[in-house]
This record gives structure tokens, C-alpha cells and sequence, in this order.
């Protein structure tokens, strides 16, 4: 099945972050969505690194408000739900199961540089690449 131009202009060309929210709260099942779609995503030998927290409380906020830079503080704090990415830097040990077909895992082991490369590059381009649109 082929997407027709339109969704490819909405998915690729005409999506933009957003800047401003709806006082709406993002139910957990549409979360759960959302995470199933972008980890269908291709990654290095289906590593899989990528680890997904969702902050939605008043009090969850608060807590990242160190780690926030001026520009995004604002925006953070009135967003109904904010994605911490994060990487499991022990993702090889799931290769056996991820990417049987291989011994993936002695790719990884004891190399710490390979460990790193691929933790990052693969769990952080998950969100990072995918701009979704959501009636939030």
C-alpha cells in the first residue's frame, strides 16, 4: 500500500513542532499508541535501545524544571505531557532474542564506543525524527 501525496505532506513536509497546547489531558492508551507506532521504527540489528517516560503531573514537571533550557521552560511546564528519551546502554543483551539470525551481542560486549554510538543514535532518533501530529 502506498501513502497518497497528502499523508506524506502531513507526516514529512508540513509537520512542525508545536509551540502552544490545548488545556486538554493526553489519555495513556493514545501514549501507548504512540509508542507501539514509533518503535516500529528501523534500528541498528532491532537494538531497540530506546526507553520512553511520560510526565504528565504537575509535580513530574516540576522536576525536570532544572534540566529545562529558558526557551523550552515555558512550554514544558503548560504542555498536558512531556516525553523524557532515554537509552538502555545494556540493549545487547536482548540481541539474542531481537536478532537471532546473528551473535549481535558479541558486537556490543566490552565495546564500549559501539555500546554508546548505537544506544544514542538509535533511541534518541525514535521522537527526534518522527513529527507527530495529534489533536492535543
Amino acid at each position: 500500500m502506498m501513502l497518497s501525496d497528502q499523508a506524506l505532506a502531513q507526516l514529512f513536509h508540513d509537520a512542525r513542532t508545536h509551540n502552544g497546547w490545548q488545556p486538554k489531558p493526553v489519555n495513556d492508551a493514545l501514549l501507548k499508541q504512540l509508542t507501539e507506532l514509533v518503535l516500529l521504527g528501523p534500528t541498528s540489528a532491532n537494538s531497540s535501545p530506546g526507553r520512553f517516560v511520560f510526565v504528565k503531573t504537575p509535580e513530574g514537571k516540576e522536576k525536570l524544571r532544572p534540566a529545562l533550557s529558558a526557551g523550552n521552560l515555558e512550554k514544558t511546564m503548560a504542555a498536558p505531557v512531556t516525553v523524557i528519551v532515554g537509552m538502555d546502554t545494556a540493549f545487547y543483551e536482548h540481541l539474542p532474542k531481537l536478532f537471532p539470525h546473528a551473535d549481535a551481542r558479541r558486537w556490543f560486549t566490552g565495546n564500549e564506543r559501539a555500546i554508546a554510538d548505537t544506544a544514542f543514535r538509535n533511541s534518541t532518533r525514535h521522537f527526534a525524527t518522527r513529527r507527530c501530529k495529534a489533536a492535543i
